[in-house]
């Protein structure tokens, strides 16, 4: 059984990213780049299917910049076997990497498509969902728990109500929640083996998909500061200041 994981290079969850001057977007300039966590996540659990005797190979595949080579070397220092870039300078939008890992998928044939529920750069958790709708494939979101079964995937995911277990006939698609594991340490031995692995690097043209952004920014801002806080006598000004100066009661 063949796995697809993609993997999206985004800023480090240890930066504290700044708007740029004229509002158009986040200043990446000399910012510490690394792998999504969810994504992290993702290739760790294939890479478990494969240790199982699950899964045959494990195919790390990203879109973007030529720099998402690097996120690639370190899906396959963490087990992935091979990887494919579709290198592109376009900002890309959830729909188009849908409709370019669907061109993948037709082109690689994959049992099972693992990725994470959402990017940490723009939240949208939209990317797994519209690639299930595009090849009309079932899924399970924000899954805390993977298992297959024969030509089936048993997949526990976390609701409000806790916990629901969805069982789905495979080719099928993943994306994976914080609980499901947690990422192996890469060992430089495995960053040597990796740098050996083979990386493709294809275009959107090649894959016959047209990536032009649909939607357009208007503006981003960072979020208001806080006021400070201040301490009150007693309780009756506490409601006083809730009723009469913050309006909430």
């Amino acid at each position: 059984m063949k796995i697809l994981v993609p993997v999206k290079r985004v800023v480090d969850y240890n930066v504290k990213v700044r708007v740029k001057a004229d509002g158009s977007g986040v200043d990446i300039a000399n910012v510490k780049m690394s792998m999504n966590p969810f994504d992290e996540i993702a290739v760790e659990e294939a890479v478990r299917l494969k240790e199982k005797g699950v899964a045959t190979e494990v195919v790390a595949v990203s879109c973007g910049v030529t720099q998402c080579q690097e996120t690639l070397r370190t899906a396959m220092a963490i087990g992935a076997d091979r990887a494919i870039l579709v290198e592109t300078d376009e900002e890309l939008q959830p729909l188009a990497v849908a409709k370019l890992l669907k061109a993948l998928v037709e082109k690689e044939n994959p049992s099972l498509v693992i990725l994470g529920k959402q990017a940490i750069d723009d939240d949208a958790n939209q990317t797994g969902q519209m690639l299930a709708a595009l090849l009309d494939w079932p899924q399970a979101t924000f899954a805390s728990k993977v298992e297959v079964q024969g030509d089936a995937v048993e997949v526990t995911r976390e609701v409000d109500g806790g916990l629901e277990t969805l069982k789905l006939t495979l080719p099928a698609i993943v994306t994976t929640d914080l609980r499901l594991n947690e990422p192996r340490y890469v060992t430089l031995p495995n960053i040597m083996k990796a740098k050996k692995k083979p990386l493709d690097t294809v275009k959107p043209a090649d894959l016959g998909v047209d990536v032009t952004p649909r939607l357009k920014t208007l503006k981003v801002a960072e979020p208001p500061k806080r006021s400070a806080g201040i301490k009150v006598p007693d309780v009756a000004t506490l409601v006083d200041k809730l009723k009469n100066e913050a309006k909430v009661i």
